[in-house]
């Protein structure tokens, strides 16, 4: 049987590296939802504005779909995305028992440092108090915090899923 894990967070929390290493570990499927962004709201990124809803909206409709894919075919999905409202939550899960969220939380040092160490994104280290602004923590995800190794993230992660029933191997 199918399931998807969202690996969410603000950006600079390790979704894509976490998110990798966990679909490598359950042989699922990784997407990045950064790679469903428009070109358009990438330009905005880029340019240091934050998205707004109605930015974000095609976006999760794009994942949502993609997500649903997945569920119908009985493959394994790892989706890497920010997530951060629980709105957004609502509309990728759409109620499905199936759909695990894991929340990747750090402090704001952290993640900055990170944000200006990696090359190459259009998220820039800036735009980081706008997300956490935006961000309603989750009240029911596995909540990992990424002061650890990738290694040890995606262990913590992997025993959050079996605890919910979600069948590893």
């Amino acid at each position: 049987m199918g399931y998807a894990v969202v690996v969410m967070g603000v950006s600079g929390t390790g979704k894509t590296t976490v998110g990798k290493a966990l679909a490598a570990s359950l042989g699922a499927v990784f997407i990045d939802g950064d790679d469903q962004h428009s070109p358009e709201s990438i330009r905005k990124m880029a340019t240091g504005i934050a998205l707004d809803d109605d930015d974000r909206g095609p976006w999760l409709s794009r994942l949502r779909a993609l997500i649903e894919d997945h569920l119908v075919s009985g493959m394994p999905v790892v989706v890497a995305c920010s997530a951060m409202k629980q709105a957004y939550r609502d509309q990728l899960g759409a109620g499905d028992p199936r759909v695990h969220f894991v929340f990747l939380q750090g402090d704001l040092a952290t993640i900055a440092r990170r944000m200006r160490q990696r090359e190459g994104h259009f998220m820039k280290a800036d735009m980081l108090q706008s997300q956490l602004d935006a961000l309603e923590r989750p009240a029911d995800a596995i909540t990992v915090d990424t002061d650890a190794e990738p290694a040890a993230i995606v262990a913590l992660a992997l025993q959050g899923l079996v605890a919910r029933g979600v069948r590893t191997s």
